[in-house]
């Protein structure tokens, strides 16, 4: 990499990508984004906005011509598409890091089977080097909880005892930062998780206990869990999350340390995560 590595953000107006954003022009890299609409991203002055389609593989080559080193973040729950817009982008950035999601139960390793694999699989398979960035449970996905928190007293959820060692979205950002402007880091996966497993009854206590308020959980019918879910990622994901939440109570998520080996600091706690987004379950403005 050159002296001022030149990075491509995909995903930038996103929890994760606009951490990276933040980071890599602290780091002192020139960045470059990829957003659909420019006009209302929202970006850091300092940031190179590219007006395109991350679905769009031209508008993506035009975006990573001359770049040292992009971050990928595919959307949505299916891997279709996703062939051309790697190959768009490999055949422009020699370094390419993905944010992927790990499997976590039972001591398997490995991409969570589904989108992530199946795009891990097209970036192995196209030339340069990458990193696998695989996450555990998004933190930040509990926030699906606010309304409830910010009407009362109850939260419903299905399975309550399922056990996840969720990760905070700074601790992503950071290591895919370190993977992004490192060449020691290319060719490996790493799996970021929180520092602690906690089943979702405790999450909620967390949550109870930072905003000074006691807060029950109630379990939410199945049924009713799968139409809501559905509605948001489909049949087939919602199906497919239900059972794994199931195996959650018996079988929990490992916590891994690769958080700490590649950033030098240790993963942030779920208590850190809710007291940095303690406005979102109060309603208060930011």
């Amino acid at each position: 990499m050159t002296s001022r590595p030149v990075v491509l953000v995909t995903g930038a107006t996103g929890r994760v990508g606009r951490l990276v954003v933040d980071a890599l022009l602290s780091s002192g890299a020139h960045v470059r984004t990829l957003v659909r609409s420019p006009q209302v991203a929202d970006l850091p002055a300092r940031a190179d906005v590219a007006e395109g389609d991350l679905r769009e593989p031209a508008t993506v080559a035009k975006a990573a011509a001359g770049a040292d080193a992009a971050f990928l973040v595919w959307p949505g729950f299916s891997a279709a598409g996703a062939e051309p817009v790697v190959e768009a982008l490999t055949v422009q950035v020699p370094h390419l890091v993905y944010l992927s999601a790990a499997r976590l139960q039972r001591d398997e390793h490995g991409p969570m089977p589904g989108v992530w694999s199946d795009v891990e699989g097209i970036i192995e398979r196209s030339p340069g080097t990458r990193t696998f960035v695989r996450s555990g449970g998004f933190a930040a996905n509990t926030l699906e909880w606010a309304q409830q928190v910010r009407g009362g007293d109850v939260v419903r959820m299905p399975y309550p005892g399922a056990v996840r060692s969720l990760v905070h979205e700074r601790d992503l950002a950071d290591v895919a930062v370190r993977a992004l402007l490192d060449p020691r880091h290319a060719g490996r996966a790493y799996v970021a998780t929180g520092p602690e497993a906690l089943s979702s009854q405790d999450q909620v206590r967390v949550i109870g206990e930072v905003l000074g308020r006691r807060l029950r959980v109630l379990a939410q019918p199945l049924d009713q869990a799968r139409e809501e879910l559905s509605r948001v990622m489909g049949e087939s994901t919602a199906e497919q999350s239900l059972r794994y939440w199931a195996g959650l109570a018996d079988e929990p998520e490992r916590v891994t340390t690769d958080v700490e080996e590649v950033t030098g600091h240790p993963a942030r706690s779920y208590q850190a995560w809710v007291r940095d987004h303690a406005p979102d379950f109060r309603g208060d403005s930011r």
